[in-house]
């Protein structure tokens, strides 16, 4: 469940704290609250990444406690990931951590009562989820299910895996452009193919050996800023988590960015614990996770999650 903790209470004698998601707010800062904490909330302007600036603290505080009562094992996992995962770290470690917790968390009640709650769907059968083209020595890769906002879906990342491999084996790819076709980049994985893996044990072996977030991170630490990603419309959940490695993202005016995955009972399983921690921390990783608010390319720059608006 979710602890509120106001900045100018003293810090606990001796004992760790238990674990589970602290939300901190008020005045005078206190440098163990405000690093203890999985976020801070306040009112005011704040270039510290430990802190989010939000119209209204008890608004906030009100909607996070409610969302933590309803999805309490997510919201707990979640925040015990993030604490555990280094991103100066190696990115694999990570990612085999996020995703041994999602792996968790699919075989949980949250994502069960969301199943039921989502009810029967059938996956559209749409060709070539994603397109690659070369044009000199630069790759172009682009999600392409534009009827479904390039939701990601297996055969998408059948698809992706195997243009980033072209880079991959190929010394003369200098540079990579990821972006979507249609209305955005990517809202994220497909809500219709959820639920037919055929156990967690193979999902997670599914998302670790077979993993696009891994192919962009290694790519990026080759390729640098010349690793890029062009992003709009709506990037969500694994499409803003695997935007993130590369080594530049630039977001239209457009863009709409956040991790929605609590709703489902989940938490980020493209990497996002690791990518998206990199460039903007723990703490406002936490926020768009637990919140399940999004945010605009303005701010999105301000936090660094993005590196130019355009």
């Amino acid at each position: 469940m979710l602890r509120v903790v106001d900045l100018s209470t003293a810090p606990p004698d001796g004992a760790d704290l238990p674990p589970g998601v602290i939300v901190a707010f008020g005045s005078p800062r206190s440098e163990y609250w405000l690093n203890t904490a999985t976020f801070t909330l306040t009112e005011d302007p704040s270039t510290d990444t430990r802190v989010v600036t939000v119209d209204s603290v008890p608004d906030t505080l009100a909607e996070l406690a409610e969302r933590c009562a309803h999805w309490p094992h997510s919201s707990a996992v979640c925040d015990d990931v993030l604490r555990t995962i280094e991103p100066d770290a190696p990115a694999v470690a990570g990612v085999i951590t996020e995703s041994l917790a999602y792996s968790t968390l699919q075989a949980g009640p949250e994502f069960a009562r969301w199943l039921v709650e989502r009810g029967p769907a059938t996956m559209p059968d749409i060709a070539d989820p994603v397109v690659a083209e070369r044009d000199g020595d630069t790759l172009h890769i682009r999600f392409n299910r534009p009827q479904r906002h390039n939701a990601f879906s297996t055969d998408a990342r059948a698809a992706l895996l195997e243009a980033l491999a072209v880079a991959q084996l190929d010394p003369s790819v200098a540079g990579i452009v990821l972006s979507g076709n249609g209305l955005s980049f990517c809202s994220g994985g497909d809500l219709a193919e959820f639920g037919t893996f055929a156990d967690p044990a193979s999902a997670h072996l599914a998302r670790t050996r077979h993993s696009p977030a891994l192919a962009l991170d290694g790519l990026t630490a080759r390729l640098g800023r010349a690793c890029r990603a062009v992003v709009h419309g709506r990037v969500l959940g694994s499409g803003l988590e695997m935007a993130a490695f590369c080594g530049w993202v630039e977001a239209r005016d457009n863009s709409v960015l956040g991790l929605p995955e609590l709703s489902l009972g989940l938490i980020p399983g493209a990497g996002g614990s690791v990518s998206v921690t990199r460039r903007i921390g723990r703490w406002r990783t936490a926020y768009l996770v637990l919140s399940g608010r999004t945010i605009d390319a303005d701010t999105a720059l301000a936090w660094g999650l993005v590196d130019v608006v355009g």
